[in-house]
């Protein structure tokens, strides 16, 4: 079965926001390359050189947070609100730390709570104007 992984784009700032996210959700990078990196038959013009060409931070058993820096030379990036990126942790206490670690210096839509749908839930925009739904499943078996 194929699987999907939320692939983000920034303005240069990819690395301080992969950074962040690891210290959120920890583990390591398994990919994190840089424009400089790309073979000398496609040269890349000195102020790209420290853009990230491509990072991976694998976030629980089956999924990887993917993203890259977007050079100017590609056209403008717009950031949209019609998107968010679905956490569901396995306990309250984690979805209480996943939160408030991306809560930090964002902001918050919704406060974590208890939902009418079974859930403890809640909603935020990072500080690099990404979205979160934290989501878990109070009738889960932990």
């Amino acid at each position: 079965m194929a699987t999907i992984n939320p692939y983000l784009n920034f303005e240069g700032n990819c690395e301080a926001a992969f950074e962040f996210y690891r210290s959120v959700f920890g583990g390591s990078f398994t990919t994190k390359s840089y424009l400089k990196d790309a073979p000398s038959d496609q040269p890349v013009p000195p102020e790209y050189d420290n853009m990230i060409m491509h990072i991976a931070l694998p976030i629980g058993p089956s999924a990887v947070l993917m993203g890259s820096d977007r050079p100017k030379t590609f056209g403008p990036m717009t950031t949209g609100d019609n998107f968010h990126i679905a956490v569901h942790p396995a306990s309250e206490a984690e979805a209480d730390q996943l939160f408030n670690g991306l809560a930090a210096g964002g902001q918050v839509i919704m406060p974590m709570n208890k939902t009418f749908w079974g859930a403890y839930f809640g909603m935020l925009k990072d500080k690099f104007g990404v979205q979160w739904m934290v989501n878990h499943d109070l009738n889960q078996q932990q």
